[in-house]
């Protein structure tokens, strides 16, 4: 069964991004992220709100924060 393109869960946000895409959810890498994300005047996350839409942008910010809730404890699932 093939992910679908754009996640809709945690899990396959997940999994999108640590199996498919071979990124680790480090600390330094989830920071990053969601310092980039949060700022409106990145130009990434400008195409990515161009390209994904607003409602999808919340959905991912959250699912970076989740991450980082869970990195202290060791559990990324």
């Amino acid at each position: 069964m093939k992910p679908p393109l754009i996640p809709t869960s945690y899990e396959e946000w997940e999994h999108c991004i640590t199996v498919l895409c071979r990124i680790s959810l480090t600390p330094a890498y989830v920071e990053t992220r969601i310092t980039a994300l949060d700022d409106p005047g990145d130009h990434m996350t400008q195409r990515f709100v161009q390209t994904w839409g607003e409602a999808h942008l919340d959905r991912v910010r959250s699912w970076f924060r989740k991450a980082r809730e869970q990195l202290p404890t060791g559990k990324l699932s």
